[in-house]
Order: C-alpha cells, then structure tokens, then sequence
C-alpha cells in the first residue's frame, strides 16, 4: 500500500487527477459550456467537413450570444485556411462518425483536448521537479487555479484555434523540459517535440513567427546530445523545418485574410485617433481620400467607402503591407508605446466577455456567461494591474533572473533549460507585439489569448522559484543549525 502511494501521489499524477475532475465538472457535466461563434467557426468548418447544426438558425441564435454543441457533417475543404486545426478536428469528426453518424458532438474535440492538456501538465510539472516538496506542490496547485481556468477550458468546447494555440504551447515547454532534464534524450522526445511546435506555430498565421524562435532552441538541442551525430543531424534538419513550416505558413494565408488584417491594421490601428489623419496617409503612401475610413473596421456596415470597393484594390490594398506599418510605427514610438499602453489595458482578459458560453437549450439568457472555476481570470481581470508598466516590471524580473541563471551554470543541459524560459518570454513579447502590428485594435482583448497564457506560465515560474528558494534558505539554515 505504501509502494502504491508512493509511486501515484506524486505532484504530477495529483494534477492529473485533480485537472480530470475539473474539466468534467467544467465542460462535460451538468449545463454545456463552450464559447459562442462570433463567425471565425466558418474558416476551420469548411476544411474539416463541419457545418452548421440547425439550417436556416437566426443571426442572433448562431452568432456571439449562444454556444453550440451539434454540428452537421459536411464535404471536406469546401474552402481552405492553412492550420493545424484541421488535423484535430478531423480526428474528433472521424470518431463523432463512428458515435453519432447524424450530428457531430463539440465534446469530443474538447475531450481531446482535455487529453493532450493534462499530457502536458503532467511534463511540466514532473520535469520541472525539485527538491522542495512546497516548491512542487505549489507548481502543481497553481497549474491547476490558473491553467485550468474556465477562462481557457471554455474554448475546448468550440471551433476557435485558441485551445490549439494553448495546448500546444503547454507541450511544447513540457516536452523541451524533458529532453533537458534526461541524461540520454531520445530521438522520439525530439520528434515529439518538433510536432508540438509545429502544431502551435501553424495553427494561426500569427503564430507563424513564434516557429523560428523554437526553430533556434531546436538548433541548440543539437548540442544537448554529445557525441551522438544523427542526434545532431536530426535537430538540425528539424531546425530547418521549422523555420520553413513558419515561413509556409505565413505565405500560404489566405489572400482576403491579409486584407481584412491590412484594413485593421492601418484604419482600426494606425489611424484609430490619430492626431493627423492626413498627413499618416501621407507618409503610408496613400491618398487623402481614405481619410473617411480612419476608425471604422473592416466588419463595419455603412463606411463612406465600401471595404470592398474595387477603388480600394489600387488605392490601399496594392499600396500598403506589414513592413511599411512597422517602419511608421519605427519613425513614431510614441504612437506605438500608445497602441501597446492599449493593449496592456486589455492585456489582463483572458476570456471573451463578448461571447456567451452556454448553448440555447440551457435555457440561460443571450450571452450570459459560466462562473464556474473562474477565481483566477475573475481576479486577473478587476485585481491585476493591467498597464504597461506592470508587464514591462515581469519581463524585467523574469528575464533578470535567467540571464543571472544561464550565466551563472555553465552546464549545457541547464542553459538550453534556462534558454526555452527565455523563449517563453519572447513568444509571450511577440504574441503581445503582433495583434497591434497585424490587427490594430479589433477585438485586441481576444487576439492576446496566447500572451496571457504565457504572462501566467511567467507568473507560476515567479513563484514556484521564489518559493524554492525560500525552501532552500531554511533547509540551509537547519543544516547550521544542527
């Protein structure tokens, strides 16, 4: 019975067991709970053979106020939009199938998912093991208050990329962890490995960038292995996949994607309370004319001129890209600190208020919202400083004592170790960075998803570190003492 208890109530299996039970209590048992569809279902429903449930639904039944958990079968790729998506979903539609040939069931997609969270949960918390049993204990129960939060779990039950993005994320750190803490790392670790940066890098077009940053740590992986040529061989191949995949999969976006992202970015971005409309036209390369569209978006009904317009094709969409945004934000940084003192303010929301969770059939009223395991968003949201200023004082501190840490340990296993947190960082810096660069403020709350799942995975670092360095200094001071 000891030997049983020994070997199961360890830190990383409690999770498990305790992360089982709140994804059942949250998404599979009592009222459904998932997210409703404010139209981006529609990109990943005509690649993966999915439609919508109900024929002839109203806009306000189908649409941002009530979630969904049926849905119709349909023909593959009756349109495409590059993501990863499509494999996992394909997976739950092909076992839906085999459950129910009439009508597939959401949970199922949010079952997998629920699988490959509490994988990674179980890695990161059994690789980033120490000593102090306060230290992991509290690694484990912050994973489950934070990680675990409806905030996050709501959208398994739903078509939107976001748990993609999550998932994968919490993988990618759990397995990168593993193969610096084994003595001999294998070959299927690093495969393992490369597919969940794969799968998190080309899951959103503003992902792909994140992809070379892991693209770097598979190149330091290459050393992490001494001796050993097709290991190195190997993590340079992966490597240079990587950044190929990332690159793919910023190419391959769909043409009218890049231009609802154009329009946001400059109209909804750029120009959204400027100080001189026109002479930011000016410096953009375009004419006066399109001043009228200076704070509409692209989603908007009765703008002076249609989004659509064919004058729009030679007037803005041929003239403007990314480079030429980033350059003006480059000549005015003051704009730019703006734009991101914005996005701070809607930098502490991990959920879409906007977005009702519970399906018609729960009989709950248009975009009303589940509480349920909320503690921490709920905290976040009306506690947490949500200025720049605080983000800024994390990174520092956080990137502070890494920087002390990689410097300080000359082993290589423990620097490539400090330098995926670094990665961490950066990936959380650059899904910050990217919305105002390639969306300007549309739904900015929504489109920092992923900086908040890394501003938490900082947090719990913070602390868990600090605690353990707290548990050493006493056990030092024992050890004096006796």
């Amino acid at each position: 019975m000891m030997m049983f208890l020994k070997k199961w109530m360890k830190p990383e299996w409690l999770f498990v067991v305790a992360g089982i039970c709140v994804a059942i209590s949250v998404l599979f048992k009592g009222s459904f709970v998932g997210v409703a569809d404010n139209g981006d279902f529609l990109r990943i429903m005509g690649s993966a053979g999915l439609n919508y449930g109900v024929a002839g639904e109203s806009y306000e039944d189908r649409f941002f106020g009530f979630s969904h958990i049926y849905f119709a079968y349909d023909h593959f790729f009756r349109g495409f939009y590059p993501t990863t998506q499509i494999i996992l979903v394909a997976i739950a539609r092909f076992i839906g199938r085999m459950v129910n040939p009439s009508a597939f069931d959401i949970r199922l997609l949010g079952g997998l998912y629920v699988l490959l969270f509490l994988a990674a949960g179980y890695l990161l918390i059994k690789f980033n093991k120490t000593r102090s049993f306060l230290a992991n204990a509290t690694l484990a129960v912050l994973m489950l208050i934070m990680l675990s939060d409806i905030g996050y779990l709501a959208y398994f039950n739903s078509l939107f990329g976001e748990p993609v993005s999550y998932v994968f994320l919490l993988l990618a750190m759990g397995l990168g962890l593993m193969l610096t803490r084994q003595k001999l790392p294998a070959r299927s670790g690093l495969l393992l490995f490369f597919l969940a940066v794969l799968f998190l890098a080309c899951s959103k077009t503003q992902n792909a960038p994140i992809g070379i940053g892991f693209a770097l740590i598979l190149l330091r992986f290459a050393w992490l292995k001494q001796g050993a040529g097709g290991w190195k061989r190997l993590a340079l191949l992966l490597s240079g996949l990587m950044c190929l995949f990332s690159i793919i999969m910023y190419a391959a976006a769909p043409q009218d994607f890049k231009k609802i992202n154009l329009y946001q970015t400059v109209f909804f971005g750029v120009l959204n309370g400027s100080p001189d409309v026109e002479g930011d036209l000016d410096e953009l390369g375009l004419p006066e004319r399109l001043s009228v569209l200076a704070g509409t978006n692209y989603f908007q009904s009765g703008t002076a001129i249609a989004q659509n317009d064919p004058s729009l094709e030679d007037d803005f969409y041929s003239r403007i890209s990314h480079g030429k945004v980033m350059l003006f934000y480059m000549k005015h940084p003051a704009r730019f600190l703006n734009k991101m003192e914005f996005a701070a303010e809607n930098g502490m929301t991990i959920r879409p208020y906007y977005l009702g969770n519970y399906a018609k059939e729960e009989g709950e009223e248009r975009g009303a919202l589940s509480y349920a395991f909320s503690g921490w968003s709920e905290f976040k949201k009306h506690h947490m400083p949500n200025r720049l200023w605080f983000i800024g004082l994390v990174y520092l501190l956080y990137i502070g004592v890494l920087v002390f840490y990689w410097a300080k340990d000359r082993d290589t296993g423990a620097r490539i170790r400090v330098e995926l947190f670094l990665l961490l960082a950066l990936t959380g810096m650059f899904s910050f960075l990217i919305p105002i660069l390639g969306d300007g403020q549309a739904d900015i709350a929504k489109h920092l998803f992923l900086f908040n799942a890394v501003f938490d995975m900082m947090l719990i670092t913070g602390v868990v570190w600090l605690v353990h360095r707290i548990a050493v200094m006493f056990r030092r001071r024992g050890q004096e003492q006796s």
